[in-house]
């Protein structure tokens, strides 16, 4: 249990984006999105850097805001930081990004939605134009597992953007990480009687199971990254559903969002950030550390400055790494 600290509390105030880039979407989720942003005590957040939480698979910032028992929310996690002199005053912002589908991999795709232009071109500017901080060398993006994976696909993709980027336990390995889940997947498809009759099912249960949600997981990946909208949600699996054998041209559309592979030809971008900090537990249940570990020694041999760390700790609950890479991000985006 967390011990109730005696420091300032900062303020959080809530924000409501109507983003173009969602509107219409496929899934028929709000184009209008909540957005909870941190400012320290003693601030209204003019001229600070701006750090953006992307929430993982089931999240959304909103639940980062929201009262925890027995430990902290990020924002009193954040007041304790700066009480204590560690994290340098910056603004910290909390998108609500839930899907239809479960959550979100922040990457634009015709059945999600163009979540990636949403946080570019909708999100990100609303914030920095209501509370004047961030802009160009100043903004960072975080998050943990999923919040992770978009954490470092934003900043592989767009570093002209974004000037920082913490990726907690991100999903990389594709091999390892995604393609263990399809027989299972398989299965429980078989046994409601396909993906319609799965998915129709998942959304009318009032109490679904965690085994049938891991399942939507993995077809929520697919409709991020293999979208195919004359599908029943837009989702197709990247194997045939009776062999679960690989279908090579589905899989290569996957592996082309992997940050492994595209670290292969666009690590060159990642020089451009004045902050990367990457970790993993060592033994993930996911096997998230492998591909941690592989992308640390492709970015080690490419010479891109960052920092990688292995704590002694599995993917839940580990929220208590924001201590470590906050302070990071937001001094250095300070500079």
């Amino acid at each position: 249990m967390t011990a109730r600290h005696p420091h300032p509390a900062g303020t959080v105030q809530s924000l409501t984006v109507d983003c173009a880039a969602l509107k219409d979407n496929f899934l028929g989720d709000p184009s209008a999105r909540r957005v909870d942003v941190w400012t320290p005590a003693g601030h209204d957040g003019s001229g600070l850097p701006l750090l953006v939480d992307l929430a993982g698979y089931t999240g959304s910032g909103l639940s980062h805001t929201n009262w925890k028992n027995f430990g902290e929310n990020v924002p009193e996690r954040l007041d304790r930081l700066s009480g204590e002199g560690k994290l340098v005053p910056c603004v910290v912002a909390f998108p609500d990004c839930f899907t239809r589908l479960g959550g979100n991999q922040y990457v634009n795709s015709s059945v999600m939605g163009l979540w990636e232009d949403a946080l570019l071109e909708d999100i990100v500017p609303a914030i920095e134009a209501r509370l004047s901080c961030g802009g160009d060398g100043r903004r960072g993006v975080f998050g943990k597992s999923s919040g992770g994976y978009g954490a470092i696909y934003h900043a592989l993709r767009h570093s002209d953007f974004w000037a920082g980027a913490a990726c907690h336990s991100g999903d990389m390995g594709f091999e390892l990480c995604y393609a263990r889940d399809f027989p299972s997947a398989l299965r429980a498809l078989a046994r409601h009687g396909g993906v319609q009759a799965f998915l129709d099912r998942l959304e009318s249960n009032p109490k679904p199971s965690g085994s049938d949600i891991h399942v939507l997981m993995t077809l929520a990946m697919a409709a991020s990254y293999d979208p195919d909208p004359s599908q029943h949600f837009g989702v197709r699996l990247p194997v045939d559903l009776e062999t679960c054998e690989r279908i090579d041209g589905l899989w290569a559309n996957w592996l082309a969002f992997d940050p492994l592979e595209i670290a292969k030809t666009e690590a060159s971008n990642l020089k451009r950030l004045k902050a990367l900090f990457i970790d993993c537990g060592d033994v993930d249940q996911y096997d998230l550390v492998y591909g941690a570990r592989r992308l640390h020694r492709l970015l080690e041999a490419d010479g891109v400055d960052h920092r990688y760390e292995e704590f002694p700790d599995d993917h839940s609950g580990i929220d208590y790494r924001m201590d470590v890479s906050l302070p990071f991000l937001a001094e250095r985006l300070s500079a």
